[in-house]
């Protein structure tokens, strides 16, 4: 593929609800291109966007994949997104990258929660939006509700541009409203210009649209249309144009990417339509952490951003790069802003799918990928050390959703753990760490698939079987009064005995684990055993005597005892120190603490009701409650046992279709309720 300036590249996302098409869009438009020889099918699994193994299997895109095409003089570079809620963090890469958001929308659903966040995501990184709907030659499409539903979603920004006409429940005839012309189409997508069609009044409501939605990019132009003067095509056309690249219109085309019905209409306006790489300047910091502009040049100072890795057993790393300014290649000396090591390029390549093509070097505003770059990471920037900037980083959604993930085979924890780690390279919304305390590797994810799948590839890419379970929760014990114990240990085996003797006053305090001291008067035990005394009741705290957590909050004086100048040891003073704790505890009333959380759960404000009343059930505490930054959402604050949070993820994804989000961070330990600590106790002497 040749090589193309920024004024001719454009950088696409593809992103929108799950199911709606957005691969099946993808592959047509690389058909229609002849970026691909064939129109790939999902249920076949030949796509040349969805080509992972685990993609192919479940028939859904699980990643970000990246495919350019060259259509008109104009590179357009693809970046196809899922649409599972479980993936957000690959539409969060592929927005970091793109320069506008192609949102495909189901003719036949309409608009869904996925459509919704994939306007917010664009929004967020400040890109161009631009919808397509899809399916239009299904029978149960509806391409003016949904037209319809959008506008009263998305507001008059959203504006009509190629509509269909629909005859005897057939949608063969497509109508561009800037060029005002139609054009009819038959098997294999081949367009024939043919007569307007009536639509009667409709057609007036749709001009009526774009009118609307061009009034609002200019006071000049809204001025004009309130006073009820027509808008000239050439005023229709350039207010479009830079609408779309401020942001202030999201055009609305249409067609059926089974057929590549309408595909060549859309690509041709996109090349006019859709913001060129070089029409946005990167906003950087430089080594003191100032702003910098970088403007997308290919006579600048190399600088890329790494959007994109893959981890492969077999290949090695691909570390996919947006190149913002100057050029990327074997030529050109780069170091990593992360480490400020010097980065060692052997190639670029283009990249395809899976296929993967030699290139000469990769310009400012292009997309492409490298190959083996060892300590490189997802949102590293890479740069010329002529001009050390730093580039915006990717934003990943906070993964709540924590598993306890254990080897099939005992023994492989070390082979879990690596696989899993590799895992995260590519995916760094994954998170992993592993819990010294109940002796679990715990991993978070986005919901269950989204763990599901990192367990499907660490079998098929490292040949490491896991299996995924709730995690166990890290109880604490303490006491609640104070007593006074002796603890004696003597052992006599001819030659040297063993003897120590101590009393110790146990009592509440509030420290994270031991307070010792000692008030032992006329040398009753000499002080060079104190340090066996404390070491003894430190190891001894590790296991409480109701369940065996660590216990907490615990004072230890030590004021009186007696020893024996020939069998006394510090191993014996130890061990009297471990009898007086095993004695003492069951008389302190001991009791069983629990770990709280703070939740900080946003949600639609339909949806407060339910998520309050279920976090009143999980036996939560309402803390208070404010409005969130989106408009329409509160965040709801909150204190909730970590027990009763496991399954939470699954709730509030299902209670607000996806639009909630939560955050649950450890603040303290409590008294757990006595049915509450029965059942773990019981649960414990089981175990045991």
């Amino acid at each position: 593929m040749k090589q193309y300036a920024p004024k001719n590249i454009l950088n696409i996302a593809l992103a929108g609800h799950a199911g709606c098409g957005k691969t099946s869009v993808a592959e047509s438009m690389l058909y229609l291109a002849k970026a691909s020889d064939r129109l790939g099918k999902i249920a076949d699994g030949n796509t040349v966007l969805d080509y992972d193994a685990e993609e192919i299997k479940r028939g859904v895109s699980l990643n970000t994949a990246v495919a350019p095409l060259e259509w008109k003089n104009t590179k357009i570079n693809l970046i196809d997104t899922p649409g599972l809620f479980d993936f957000e963090g690959g539409v969060a890469e592929g927005m970091r990258a793109a320069d506008s958001a192609l949102i495909v929308v189901s003719g036949k659903d309409g608009v869904g929660v996925g459509t919704e966040k994939a306007v917010k995501a664009a929004a967020k990184a400040d890109i161009a939006k631009i919808f397509f709907v899809n399916g239009i030659c299904d029978e149960s499409a509806r391409f003016y509700r949904v037209f319809e539903d959008l506008k009263s979603t998305f507001g008059p920004s959203v504006c009509p541009v190629v509509v269909p006409f629909i005859q005897d429940g057939k949608a063969e005839i497509y109508v561009n409203l800037f060029e005002y012309r139609a054009y009819k189409y038959s098997k294999g997508g081949v367009a024939t210009p043919t007569d307007m069609p009536d639509f009667g009044d409709r057609f007036e409501g749709l001009r009526e649209a774009i009118k609307e939605a061009v009034a609002e990019t200019s006071e000049e132009l809204l001025d004009k249309f309130l006073e009820g003067e027509e808008f000239t095509p050439e005023e229709i056309i350039t207010g479009v144009s830079q609408g779309v690249k401020d942001g202030s219109i999201c055009p609305v085309f249409c067609g059926d990417a089974h057929n590549t019905y309408a595909i060549d209409m859309f690509l041709n306006s996109l090349t006019w339509l859709a913001p060129k790489s070089d029409s946005k300047t990167e906003i950087g910091t430089d080594i003191n952490g100032d702003p910098v502009e970088i403007a997308v040049s290919p006579d600048g100072a190399a600088a890329g951003i790494v959007f994109k890795t893959v981890s492969d057993p077999f290949v090695g790393k691909l570390s996919y790069i947006k190149v913002a300014s100057g050029k990327i290649s074997s030529d050109v000396p780069v170091i990593n802003m992360r480490t400020g090591d010097a980065v060692r390029i052997t190639k670029v390549l283009t990249v395809r799918g899976k296929k993967q093509e030699d290139a000469s070097y990769i310009g400012a505003g292009d997309i492409g990928a490298i190959p083996k770059l060892t300590d490189v990471k997802t949102g590293d920037t890479l740069c010329s050390p002529l001009r050390k900037v730093k580039l915006e980083g990717i934003s990943y959604p906070v993964a709540s959703y924590a598993m306890a993930i254990k080897p099939k085979t005992k023994g492989d924890e070390d082979k879990v753990a690596q696989a899993v780690k590799r895992v995260m390279e590519e995916d760094p919304s994954v998170r992993y760490f592993h819990n010294h305390e109940t002796h679990e590797m715990i991993v978070y994810g986005l919901g269950e698939q989204h763990l599901d799948v990192v367990v499907s590839k660490i079998k098929s890419k490292y040949n490491v079987d896991a299996v995924l379970k709730t995690p166990k929760v890290a109880y604490r014990e303490t006491i609640r009064k104070s007593v006074k114990v002796q603890g004696r240990h003597k052992k006599q085996s001819g030659g040297h005995g063993q003897f120590g003797d101590v009393w110790i006053e146990f009592s509440p305090c509030d420290s994270d684990s031991l307070e010792f001291t000692e008030s032992v008067v006329g040398g009753a035990v000499p002080k060079g055993f104190f340090p066996a005394v404390e070491k003894g009741l430190r190891e001894a705290i590790l296991k409480g005597p109701l369940a065996g957590y660590p216990m907490v909050g615990i004072h230890a004086n030590l004021y009186d005892g007696s020893y024996h100048p020939v069998d006394s040891s510090e191993m014996s003073f130890k061990m009297a120190a471990n009898v007086a704790y095993k004695n003492g505890m069951p008389q302190a009333a001991p009791t069983l603490l629990e770990p709280i959380g703070s939740l900080k759960a946003t949600v639609p404000d339909g949806n407060m009701g339910d998520v309050m009343g279920e976090v009143n059930k999980r036996r939560g505490r309402i803390m208070g409650m404010e409005p969130a930054e989106e408009k329409g959402y509160q965040t709801i604050d909150a204190e909730v046992p970590e027990a009763e949070m496991d399954d939470f993820a699954t709730f509030i994804r299902q209670c607000t279709q996806g639009r909630g989000s939560y955050t649950f961070t450890f603040v303290r330990y409590e008294d757990c309720p006595g049915n509450v600590a029965q059942k773990v106790i019981a649960e414990a002497n089981v175990e045991e």
